[in-house]
C-alpha cells in the first residue's frame, strides 16, 4: 500500500514521524509545504521541510517545535552584540544546513536534489519532497502593517495582527516536482497531515494539477482543529479573523471537494454527519499526539481505517 503524505509544520512533522515508524520507505512518500521558504541574511531558508526532517532525524528540538535539539546560540548572540535583525533564530548548528542549502541552490542545484541529499546525510531513508522547486511565497495581510511575508507574521509579529487576507506569491508559475507528482499518482491513499489548512496544505494543492490528481485518489485528511482550537500555531485565530468559526467541520469544507475520508477528534464526528455529507466518511479517534508513541498509535489507527477500506 502507497502513501503520500501532504505536511507542513510542527502537527504534520508528528503525523509523518508516525507514519514512517509504520511504513517502509517504498511505501511512503512525504510533499512539504514551501510557501514559509524565504531569504534572511542571505540564507535560503525552509522551515517546514527542516521541521520534518529534523523531526524524522530524531534532531528537533521538541520543547519548541522548531530547530534543532542541543543548539547553540554563538552566532545569534554575536548577532545580536551588533544590533543586527535576530527576530528569526538560528542555532548554530541550524544554520549549517542554511549555508549548505545556500550554496547548492546557488550551484544550480535544486531544492529537491539537495533534501535528499541533506536526508541522506541525517540518516532519513524516506522521500522528503518539496512540493516545487519553484519559490512560491505566502504573504498574510494584516490589519496592522498590510501585507506581511508568513515568516515575519508568525515569527516576527508573533501572530498577532490581525489577519485580513492571504496570497501565495508565483503560485500561477511554479509547477509540482516531477517527484512529487509521480507520488501523488502512483498513491493508493493520500493522507493530509494535521497541519494549517490555509498556510500549509493550500500551497500544495493550489499548484497546477494538483487538484485534479487529488479528485481522482483516496484522500484523508486529519483535523488540526479541536474543539475550536488548534494545538499549535495559528490556524484558528486564522479562522476566527477570517469570519468563519474554527471547527473540524470547517477545515473539512475546505477540503471535502477531494476527501473521501476526514478523521476528527473524539465526539467531534456529530457535527459533521449532521451536514449529510454521507459520500465522505467520518471516523473518530484521538487524534492528540501527546509523545512519539502517540504518533505511532494514531498513525496505526489511520492506516487501520485505510486498510478496512481498500
Amino acid at each position: 500500500m502507497k502513501i503520500t503524505a501532504l505536511a507542513g509544520g510542527v502537527g504534520g512533522a508528528k503525523l509523518v514521524d508516525g507514519l514512517a515508524k509504520c511504513l517502509s520507505v517504498e511505501d511512503l512518500k512525504v510533499i512539504v509545504n514551501t510557501g514559509d521558504d524565504f531569504v534572511h541574511f542571505g540564507l535560503n531558508i525552509s522551515p517546514d521541510l527542516d521541521t520534518i526532517c529534523y523531526t524524522l532525524a530524531d534532531l528537533s528540538n521538541e520543547t519548541t517545535g522548531w530547530g534543532r535539539k542541543g543548539e547553540k546560540w554563538e552566532c545569534m548572540d554575536s548577532l545580536k552584540a551588533i544590533n543586527a535583525p535576530t527576530w528569526f533564530n538560528i542555532g548554530d548548528r541550524d544554520l549549517a544546513t542554511h549555508l549548505e542549502r545556500t550554496r547548492r541552490l546557488k550551484n544550480g542545484e535544486t531544492l529537491t536534489q539537495i533534501t535528499g541529499e541533506l536526508c541522506s546525510a541525517w540518516g532519513i531513508k524516506h522521500s522528503i519532497l518539496p512540493m516545487s522547486d519553484e519559490a512560491v511565497r505566502t504573504m498574510i495581510k494584516t490589519k496592522e502593517y498590510g501585507w506581511l511575508p508568513f515568516q515575519e507574521y508568525f515569527v516576527k509579529h508573533q501572530f498577532t495582527p490581525v489577519m485580513q487576507d492571504y496570497r501565495f506569491d508565483h503560485i500561477e508559475e511554479a509547477k509540482i516536482t516531477n517527484e512529487g507528482k509521480k507520488a501523488l499518482e502512483e498513491s493508493d491513499w493520500i493522507i493530509i497531515c494535521p497541519s494549517n489548512p490555509f498556510v500549509s496544505i493550500e500551497p500544495i494543492y493550489q499548484l497546477c494539477g494538483v487538484k485534479e490528481i487529488l479528485k481522482k485518489k483516496k484522500v484523508l485528511a486529519v483535523s488540526p482543529i479541536i474543539n475550536g482550537k488548534a494545538l499549535k500555531g495559528p490556524a484558528a485565530k486564522m479562522f476566527n479573523e477570517l469570519g468563519i468559526k474554527p471547527s473540524s467541520y470547517e477545515v473539512f469544507i475546505r477540503y471535502h471537494d477531494f476527501l473521501d475520508c476526514f478523521v476528527v477528534n473524539n465526539g467531534e464526528a456529530r457535527g459533521i454527519n449532521d451536514r449529510k455529507h454521507w459520500h465522505i466518511m467520518i471516523k473518530e479517534t484521538n487524534i492528540i499526539m501527546e509523545d512519539k508513541m502517540g504518533r505511532i498509535r494514531l498513525a496505526k489507527e489511520i492506516l487501520k481505517m485505510i486498510e478496512a477500506e481498500l
